[in-house]
């Protein structure tokens, strides 16, 4: 049996302001990195063989800090930095941390750096839940969910679902919207479904894996 631990990157300092953010590179601000230390010490014990994280360094810095909490992992490294291609092999030394932009967080288009009040204030209640909470219908020049998860869950099949067919647990530190896609999957939830499902910052969902079948564990 192996695990799957998800989890949203901790607030971000656009998330504090309340604007859309989507590909823009914004950091954690004070809370998120407390978010993610927290998250940290609740997975203080559990074993984490291989991190997946987006290429946006929220998720980055997520994932780190849950790593710096671990007393049962070894410490993360980065693959495809200099480490990598030094003479002295560390990787039996380490946990490998693979960056992936098929888990980033939905594009936003045109709403990015915008305040969400603004928008709904601007183009109405109903369009902005449709831009914000809609399966498929985009923002202007960005992305809707079933965009996002037509990227998002074939790398997870792919890429991190092999991981756990190894019998390796896995964390993935990735994005409100990147992970509503996956939970859409592992829950087969509808669209309906999903489009009212919220993930929030800092809180660790772990599944357990088992012959081919994810079991979402009780919180």
């Amino acid at each position: 049996m192996a695990k799957l631990i998800l989890i949203r990157h901790g607030q971000s300092l656009w998330n504090a302001l309340n604007v859309f953010t989507g590909w823009v590179d914004i950091p954690l601000s004070e809370k998120g990195i407390e978010e993610a230390l927290a998250a940290g010490e609740l997975l203080k014990n559990e074993t984490i063989d291989i991190v997946f994280v987006s290429t946006l360094c929220r998720a980055l810095m997520t994932g780190m800090l849950v790593m710096a909490k671990n007393k049962m992992s070894k410490a993360p490294r980065i693959v495809g930095k200099d480490a990598d291609l030094c003479n002295l092999d560390i990787k039996e030394m380490t946990t490998p941390v693979i960056q992936a932009e098929a888990i980033n967080e939905r594009m936003y288009g045109k709403l990015q750096g915008r305040n969400k009040d603004e928008v709904k204030k601007e183009f109405g209640e109903e369009q902005f839940k449709i831009w914000r909470r809609g399966y498929d219908t985009p923002p202007p020049e960005g992305e809707s969910l079933k965009m996002t998860a037509e990227r998002a869950l074939p790398y997870f099949n792919k890429e991190i679902a092999a991981q756990l067919q190894s019998g390796k647990n896995v964390l993935v530190s990735a994005h409100g919207n990147s992970l509503r896609a996956i939970i859409m999957h592992l829950d087969q939830l509808s669209e309906e479904q999903v489009c009212k499902l919220e993930v929030p910052t800092g809180k660790p969902i772990i599944y357990t894996f088992e012959n081919g079948t994810f079991t979402k564990a009780s919180t």
